[in-house]
């Protein structure tokens, strides 16, 4: 069973979250948020949505990363750094 986690996938991945629902997250998107009527328009309004509805925030933006480490809220930056630990891992399976 998972551990209840609820997840926000930030605009730029939207349809993680629906391959994450697959696998049993409780997953959202901005995107889908916003179109649905929330006013998530600024990465300060992301952060924020995150934090009231206890979610942990999944972003490339470097800024809402950093946003969310300087205000102990929890999140997964998927940045160049994070992408490069992956690829050398990929290559030391050859």
């Amino acid at each position: 069973m998972l551990k209840p986690l609820k997840i926000l996938i930030d605009e730029m991945d939207d349809g993680w979250d629906d391959k994450l629902r697959k696998l049993g997250y409780d997953a959202y998107s901005v995107k889908k948020l916003r179109a649905e009527g929330h006013k998530l328009r600024t990465d300060y309004s992301v952060i924020n949505f995150a934090k009231e509805n206890n979610m942990i925030l999944i972003t490339r933006d470097a800024e809402s990363g950093q946003a969310c480490h300087e205000n102990n809220l929890p999140f997964i930056l998927l940045d160049n750094d994070e992408i490069f630990k992956i690829i050398v891992e990929k290559l030391k399976q050859l």
